[in-house]
C-alpha cells in the first residue's frame, strides 16, 4: 500500500493533489486543519492536511497532473523511513482503516458494485464527510436509479448535483437563518466550551452595528467572574448595558428594566447540560415563556453521541435553531447534517474563529450541503 500525506490550502487543492498523484482509486484515510508558519505564533495560515492511500498493485495515473507550487512539501509516509517499525505499525493500521471504510461502503450501498464510478466517488465523500448510514444508503439508491433512468451521457458533475438536490431534499422544510428580529429576547444555551460568549458578541454586533438596535445584554453565567467580565467587555465596546441574574425574580427585573430595548441578548452558564439537573437550574432562572428565540450553541469538535444528549434535554424547554462553533477547527461537518435531519432544527449561524465581529456566517441549507461536497469540484 502507498500512503501519503498531502497538505493545501483548501480541501479541493487537496483532492485535486490526491487524485493527480494517486489517481480516482485512492481512499482518503483521514482530513484536518492544521495551522503552519506565522511569527511568534501569529499571522498563521491555514491549511487541510490529508492522508491518502492507494494499492501499491493497483495501476498508476498515466500522466501526472502538474500541480501549482505549495507553500508546505509534501512528504511521504513509507517503509524507508528512520523508524521503519513505527511506519510499519502505521501502515498496518492504514491498511485496517481502509479495511473499515470498504466495509462500510458496503453495508451503507449494498448494490454497490452495480453503481457507477462516479456514484461511488460521491458516496466515498459521503462516508468522509460522516454523514450517517441510512442517509449514505437513502442517496446511493436515488442516484444510481437516476443514472440508470438518464439515456443521455452522464458525468461526474451531473452526480454531484443529483447528489447535492437529494441532501436538500430531505431537509427543505427545516428552517434556517440568523435572528428573526421578531422576537425581543434571544438565548445563547449550551455546554461549556463552545463559545456561547463569544457567539453572542458577534450576533450583538450585527444588530448594533448593521440593523441600528438598541440592545442590552443579561448574564445568567455567575459560576465564572472571568465569564462576567469578558460579557462586560463586548458591552463596553458594543456601548450596551449589561444586567447579571442569580434567580427568577433577578430577570424579571432586568426585563422591566430593559423595556424600552429593541433587543436583549441573554448569555447563560457552560455546564454539563447532558445532565436534567442544570437544565433544570436554568428554568429556575430564566422564563422561557416570554417572547424568545433560543439558540442552542454546538461545538463541531465535539462527539455527535455527547450532542445528542444535550440536544435531548434542552428539547424540554425548546430550541429555535442551533449554532455550530469552531467551524475552522474540523473537516468533517456531517455532523451538522445528521443532527439537522434527525431532529427537524435548522442552523441560524456557523462560527468560524474568534474575532468579533467577522468571524461568523449565517447558515442555509444550501452552505451545509455545499461544505459537504466541497473537493469534489462542484
Amino acid at each position: 500500500m502507498k500512503v501519503k500525506k498531502y497538505v493545501a490550502p483548501s480541501m479541493t487543492e487537496a483532492m485535486q493533489k490526491v487524485k493527480g498523484e494517486l489517481g480516482e482509486d485512492a481512499v482518503i484515510l483521514n482530513s484536518k486543519l492544521i495551522y503552519t508558519g506565522g511569527i511568534l505564533g501569529l499571522f498563521k495560515k491555514k491549511n487541510i492536511e490529508v492522508i491518502a492511500a492507494i494499492d501499491s498493485n493497483q495501476s498508476q495515473p498515466a500522466q501526472i497532473v502538474k500541480e501549482k507550487p505549495q507553500i508546505l512539501v509534501e512528504k511521504e509516509i513509507s517503509r524507508n523511513s528512520s523508524a521503519p517499525q513505527r511506519n510499519e505499525q502505521m501502515e498496518k493500521e492504514m491498511v485496517e482503516l481502509k479495511r473499515m471504510i470498504s466495509n462500510l461502503s458496503i453495508q451503507a450501498l449494498p448494490d454497490s458494485a452495480q453503481y457507477p464510478n462516479q456514484v461511488n466517488e460521491v458516496i466515498q465523500q459521503l462516508i468522509l464527510q460522516d454523514i450517517g448510514t441510512q442517509t449514505i444508503s437513502d442517496i446511493g439508491q436515488a442516484l444510481a436509479e437516476k443514472w440508470r433512468n438518464t439515456k443521455e451521457d452522464v458525468g461526474k458533475q451531473d452526480i454531484i448535483r443529483w447528489c447535492k438536490a437529494e441532501l436538500l431534499k430531505k431537509i427543505s422544510n427545516v428552517h434556517f437563518g440568523g435572528i428573526s428580529f421578531q422576537k425581543k429576547f434571544i438565548n445563547i444555551v449550551g455546554p461549556t466550551g463552545v463559545g456561547k460568549t463569544t457567539t453572542l458578541a458577534k450576533i450583538a454586533a450585527e444588530a448594533v452595528i448593521n440593523q441600528k438596535k438598541k440592545v442590552a445584554f443579561i448574564t445568567t453565567d455567575t459560576y465564572r467572574i472571568a465569564a462576567i467580565d469578558q460579557l462586560k467587555t463586548y458591552a463596553s465596546l458594543l456601548n450596551v448595558p449589561v444586567e447579571v441574574v442569580y434567580k427568577l425574580e433577578d430577570f424579571k427585573h432586568a426585563v422591566d428594566s430593559f423595556k424600552d430595548y429593541d433587543l436583549i441578548f441573554i448569555d447563560t452558564a457552560g455546564r454539563n447540560y447532558r445532565e436534567e439537573k442544570y437544565v433544570n437550574e436554568l428554568q429556575q432562572v430564566i422564563d422561557f415563556d416570554a417572547e424568545m428565540e433560543t439558540f442552542l450553541v454546538l461545538s463541531l469538535t465535539s462527539r455527535e453521541s455527547d450532542l445528542e444528549n444535550v440536544i435531548q434535554q434542552f428539547k424540554r424547554v425548546g430550541i429555535h435553531r442551533f449554532i455550530f462553533t469552531k467551524r475552522d477547527e474540523t473537516a468533517s461537518y456531517g455532523m451538522i447534517y445528521n443532527l439537522i435531519l434527525k431532529h427537524r432544527i435548522g442552523a441560524a449561524y456557523l462560527t468560524i474563529g474568534q474575532d468579533v465581529p467577522d468571524d461568523i456566517e449565517e447558515a442555509s441549507s444550501t452552505r451545509v450541503v455545499d461544505y459537504l461536497l466541497e473537493g469534489m469540484g462542484l
